[in-house]
């Protein structure tokens, strides 16, 4: 909500004759909150419920985190802008008795929260003497356990604390050559119906070119490479005197396989970019990595 009202506000302050209305539901990854997010599925998982309301008319747009939006859309609904980003690492909050303490110095045996398994599957790889635990619940439920103890230390979106206002919880950004981040992560994703170039054109004023470039590179990879969001696949994208830089990873859930490699070419190659990597880690045995964790964390029904 926080994200759709700060979209909301910027489409008016932009389009004065606009009014906008808002329309809040809860999504099946809001309500399910006692099973793991790879053991539900995660086509769509909190996002099928607002493209439902848009494909009967009820809704024009609908404002996601990027990172929770599939790479392939239901038909009739196209990603309309993507926003300029935020920081998108990984960052570590800790409880009062653990502040003494960053990533690498942890104890052994120190309980770490995350429902991620990307992040879960780069951690064991660097640090396999900790103890991961997986934690579900909105932000401020997720802060509310550690602070009672349950957790030694929470590993979350930056962004997300930042957004919500809780930037003072972040105790370290997490570097990105121990946890490359999600693809989209930090970004919003504005989508909406195709075929109105009036809705289109009106959202299309909060585009950020670079953040979607280097989005549409990531999601290209995550595409190639037939993952969703509850996949060990990290990205990384930097654009450097007009060249974009995409770094990719896809690790096993144990940690003891990790797969990296990065491509690089001109920014309006960026989704060739992604495919020419997915293609990259294919050849390194990505796809026998992914088929073993689709086997193993199938959907329960």
């Amino acid at each position: 909500m926080v994200q759709t009202n700060w979209v909301k506000n910027e489409l008016e302050r932009k389009h004065p004759h606009l009014t906008i209305s808002v329309e809040a539901m809860a999504t099946q990854g809001d309500k399910i909150l006692d099973v793991a997010l790879a053991k539900i599925g995660d086509k769509g998982l909190f996002t099928k419920e607002l493209e439902a309301q848009m494909l009967i008319g009820r809704a024009e747009i609908a404002v996601h985190s990027l990172k929770d939006l599939p790479t392939n859309l239901p038909k009739g609904l196209m990603l309309g802008c993507i926003t300029e980003r935020e920081d998108p690492a990984d960052a570590l909050a800790v409880n009062q008795k653990n502040e003494k303490y960053q990533l690498d110095t942890l104890p052994n045996g120190s309980v770490v929260g995350t429902s991620s398994l990307r992040r879960l599957a780069q951690l064991r790889n660097k640090y396999p003497d900790l103890i991961f635990k997986d934690v579900r619940g909105n932000v401020i439920t997720r802060l509310e356990k550690l602070d009672a103890g349950e957790y030694d230390c929470l590993i979350l979106a930056a962004a997300g604390l930042k957004r919500l206002g809780f930037g003072n919880r972040i105790h370290q950004i997490i570097p990105s050559e121990v946890s490359l981040h999600a693809v989209g992560q930090g970004a919003l994703g504005i989508e909406c119906i195709e075929g109105r170039p009036e809705v289109l054109d009106v959202i299309k004023s909060l585009e950020h070119k670079q953040t979607s470039v280097r989005c549409l590179a990531e999601r290209s990879l995550l595409r190639e490479l037939e993952g969703g969001c509850q996949v060990p696949i990290g990205v990384n994208t930097k654009i450097d005197s007009g060249e974009l830089i995409l770094t990719g990873m896809v690790a096993s859930l144990d940690g003891k396989r990790l797969i990296k490699d990065e491509k690089r070419g001109p920014i309006n190659s960026a989704e060739s970019i992604g495919i020419e990597l997915a293609h990259a880690l294919k050849s390194q045995g990505a796809e026998e990595i992914l088929q073993e964790i689709f086997d193993s964390v199938r959907p329960e029904v």
